[in-house]
Formats: C-alpha cells, sequence, structure tokens
C-alpha cells in the first residue's frame, strides 16, 4: 500500500523533485527530509485516534486542507512569477538558496496535504489490529511507510537533478517553472472544488 501510494507521482513526489530541479540535489533532499517530519506528526495523530478527532473536529480538518489549498496555490504563483519574470535568475544562485526554505516547505506540503489525512483514515485502519496494542503497530506501519517513501523521494531527486542539468538553458527552464506553477495551482483547485461537492 506505502509503495503504490509514494510511487504514484502526487503532489509530494512533485514538489520533491521541484525543489531537486530549482534548489539542486540538497534542496531536493532538504525537501524530502521536511516531509518525512510532516509525515510523522500524522503518524502520531494516528497513533492518537486520529478518525476520532476528525470527527471531533471536522472543522478543524477542513481548515487544514484549506490552509494547504492557499500554501500550494502561493507556491504555484511563485513558480510563475518566477518563469514570466523578465531576466531568471542563474543557476548559481538558485542553487544557492538556502535549503531551510525547502525543508520548511517539505513540512508544510506534507502537513498540508488532504492525500495524508485520507490515507490515515481510510487506508491504515484494515491494517491495524484492534485487539493489540495500537502503538506498537502504528510505529513499524510508520517506520516502513517512512523508509519506503524516503527510498522514492531519492529516485525523484536523482531524476530532478538529471532534469536539472539541462536548467541553464533559459527555455527549458522557463517552461518547467510554468509546469510546475501550473500544476500546483490546478492541485489546490481540485484539493478545494473537491472539499465545496461534499
Amino acid at each position: 500500500m506505502t509503495a503504490v501510494t509514494s510511487l504514484v507521482p502526487g503532489l509530494s513526489m512533485l514538489f520533491v523533485m521541484a525543489q531537486t530541479v530549482g534548489r539542486g540535489w540538497r534542496g531536493g533532499a532538504a525537501a524530502l527530509a521536511g516531509m518525512q517530519v510532516g509525515y510523522i506528526v500524522w503518524w502520531i495523530l494516528a497513533a492518537l485516534g486520529l478518525g476520532t478527532l476528525a470527527a471531533a473536529f471536522p472543522l478543524a480538518f477542513t481548515a487544514l486542507a484549506v490552509g494547504g489549498a492557499a500554501y500550494l496555490a502561493w507556491l504555484g504563483i511563485a513558480a510563475l512569477r518566477h518563469a514570466l519574470a523578465e531576466e531568471n535568475i542563474a543557476d548559481e544562485a538558485r542553487t544557492a538558496r538556502p535549503s531551510k526554505a525547502a525543508f520548511r516547505d517539505g513540512v508544510l506540503v506534507a502537513i498540508g496535504n488532504p492525500k495524508s489525512l485520507v490515507y490515515m483514515v481510510a487506508l491504515l485502519p484494515p491494517f491495524i489490529d484492534p485487539d493489540a496494542a495500537i502503538v506498537p503497530q502504528v510505529g513499524v506501519l510508520a517506520v516502513t511507510s517512512l523508509a519506503i517513501d524516503v527510498g522514492v523521494g531519492a529516485a525523484y531527486i536523482a531524476a530532478g537533478n538529471r532534469l536539472a542539468g539541462r536548467m541553464h538553458e533559459p527555455r527549458i527552464r522557463r517552461r518547467v517553472d510554468i509546469a510546475v506553477g501550473a500544476t500546483y495551482l490546478l492541485i489546490a483547485v481540485g484539493i478545494l472544488a473537491d472539499m465545496m461537492l461534499r
């Protein structure tokens, strides 16, 4: 289950690849590490009974999803603004950006990703034995999930690093920024549309 959700090129892995392209492999690694911290927060909530929390505080989880969509939209607009700027920043300047920003963005993207909530509430329960201690089971699943996610993320970083080699061409760099920005905006709109249709 974890391998399938990690291999499918969703928001998280697209984000890791985009960070690698824009900030170099260190930026991609920092983004991946930040996402794992965000996922650890979700796993802790799962151990505390995430389904019960979601049922008791639906507005809080709705606000979290809206915040995540807004943050994705902001990242998308930033990418589009960079692509449409008259002069793009040179590769050296882009890769020299502190990886702290990539780490922070990784944490926020993971926490604000509604896929994480669906994963924990809908897909996790069948793998938990209610008659056994919950926390150790969640702990084993968390370690397994994070290990798989890091392995898959490393493959996306490698792919992004190869693509970054062509980013010295302004035309290629502009197209990648537009594609990434548009994708973030579409995902943000999709999140909000899904919430309105519920």
